[in-house]
């Protein structure tokens, strides 16, 4: 393929897959926005988890983000995250249980609220940790691509032992319209396809979510508290006024 094509094609697959979001989802985005928005104005945490790989990136998006609530409390666990290892986080996303033990380590229970973000949906500790974060009474949100999950062989070795889908076990789901392999470009004479696009889904999805939601706050004459760049000038005095407030509730803080 001609030199600069590539990009011109991966450049229709992001601007395509953002506005397939954009306009098939932003009915399930407002709805969770408004969840989120009833929940801060409870002054409780948003509790936020993406088990496995590179799906960890959708948690830290929008936690001690620019622009972003201050109630989102990341589950920034390390044992999943490809800093300590790809193939052993593959390895812990796969592990049946390891999802319960964590909800469990951030007592999320009766009346919490949690997002599982995974673009394919299907791993055991996606599934553990809706299962579990249900069962002990909070309120789950999923964001997950429902093609990629549906599509998914039962026999994957990727899959929980119930072969659920986390969109069809979650109070609320949103699809982040990932195709089957994540990546979407095909080159002449090359097996695998390239140029993924979960990490932008998911992102975008998320930012949608938490920025409805304040705007819903503001609509109310609420003013939640909102994180600004530290690399901004006031930021850290802006920031400061708040931490003390969050220091001791987000365990990433």
């Amino acid at each position: 393929m001609k030199q600069g094509l590539v990009m011109e094609s991966y450049y229709k697959e992001v601007v395509g897959i953002i506005d397939d979001i954009h306009v098939n989802e932003k009915e399930r985005i407002l709805t969770v926005a408004k969840v989120i928005a009833e929940h801060v104005k409870k002054d409780k945490l948003v509790y936020i988890w993406g088990p496995g790989g590179h799906s960890n990136l959708a948690a830290m998006e929008i936690f001690f983000r620019a622009g972003g609530l201050m109630h989102v409390n990341a589950i920034l666990n390390t044992e999943t995250m490809l800093s300590g290892g790809a193939l052993k986080s593959m390895q812990v996303e796969r592990l049946p249980g390891y999802g319960k033990i964590i909800i469990n380590d951030y007592g999320i229970g009766e009346g919490d609220l949690i997002i599982v973000v995974n673009a394919y949906g299907i791993n055991s500790a996606t599934i553990d940790a809706a299962l579990e974060a249900k069962a002990k009474g909070a309120t789950v949100i999923g964001i997950s691509s429902h093609e990629h999950a549906n599509n998914s062989p039962a026999n994957h070795v990727a899959r929980h032992p119930s072969k659920l889908n986390l969109h069809d076990i979650v109070d609320y789901t949103i699809d982040c319209k990932v195709k089957v392999g994540d990546a979407v470009i095909k080159l002449p004479d090359f097996e695998q396809k390239i140029g993924a696009l979960s990490t932008f889904a998911n992102a975008y999805v998320l930012n949608c979510v938490v920025i409805e939601a304040i705007n819903m706050l503001v609509d109310e004459g609420i003013k939640p508290p909102v994180w600004m760049s530290g690399n901004a000038e006031g930021g850290d005095a802006w920031n400061n006024q708040f931490i003390s407030r969050f220091k001791n509730e987000i365990r990433g803080l």
